[in-house]
């Protein structure tokens, strides 16, 4: 019987964050979380490592990536009205780990990006990774979960993995590494987003407000919910159309009147 394959090429995804003070362009924390576990495991297992962005090559925060650790960062052309999900799904089909953050770094930022490239791809996605190994073509990792609870699961290669802003990596910039790596643009499929149209952009004005539903329960309650696991109630909705579990989102907003229609 031959032995398992080992893992050859790793993807890193990646975007352009914003400073929280001056909104100034630069690396995305998380992204750059996830580039650090990427370089890791690429020098552990020899593999070879890629580093992607869909959109522009002309935006300043990319070369941040290099300084941290990127020999180069591969930009596929992406405008505003492209799906930057099929595009870069398209350029990591052959890739055996996609690793990439949370989220981008903007007040409205969806998150769904991770999502999107798993969904085009067919493959397994797991999320809130803070440790991630690879043995067996097996990926095993390990979530960040509310309450400084964590837990191990695991997923059969090839697969997407999302790294939380908590993991335990430590990226270092280095001046030097900036000057000697390279920004490039290379040729894409093109994909345009059905739902371009109906959405505009424009810069944030202010952070968005969280939902959150009055809390009704006594201060000693409170306190217990803040160290402990046990269930706050709601309900857990598996099965049904999306239109259903929309309807139960929709009632638990009506409830505890988050919304007004």
């Amino acid at each position: 019987m031959n032995a398992p394959q080992s893992i050859r090429r790793i993807a890193v995804l990646v975007s352009v964050g914003r400073h929280p003070v001056s909104g100034a362009p630069r690396y995305s924390r998380n992204d750059a979380a996830a580039l650090e576990i990427g370089l890791a495991l690429a020098g552990k297992h020899r593999a070879q490592l890629a580093v992607l962005h869909a959109g522009d090559a002309a935006e300043p925060g990319l070369a941040d990536y290099l300084a941290l650790g990127a020999r180069e960062v591969e930009v596929l052309a992406c405008g505003a009205g492209g799906d930057a999900g099929r595009t870069l799904a398209a350029r990591v089909k052959d890739y055996d780990l996609v690793l990439t953050g949370t989220r981008a770094e903007g007040a409205y930022d969806t998150g769904m990006l991770p999502y999107q490239v798993a969904a085009a791809l067919g493959r397994p996605l797991v999320g809130a990774a803070v440790d991630v190994d690879i043995e067996d073509r097996r990926v095993t990792v390990r979530q960040f979960l509310p309450k400084g609870v964590r837990r191990r699961v695991e997923a059969v290669l090839p697969a997407v993995v999302a790294v939380h802003p908590l993991a335990n990596a430590q990226p270092r910039y280095a001046y030097a590494r900036l000057r000697a790596g390279v920004v490039r643009t290379a040729p894409a499929a093109l994909y345009e987003d059905a739902d371009a149209a109906a959405w505009t952009l424009s810069a944030p004005d202010r952070k968005p407000v969280r939902l959150a539903a009055a809390e009704r329960r006594s201060g000693h309650a409170r306190m217990l919910s803040a160290t402990t696991t046990e269930s706050r109630g709601g309900n857990v909705v598996n099965s049904g159309t999306s239109v259903e579990k929309a309807q139960v989102i929709l009632a638990y907003l009506r409830e505890h009147q988050l919304i007004d229609y």
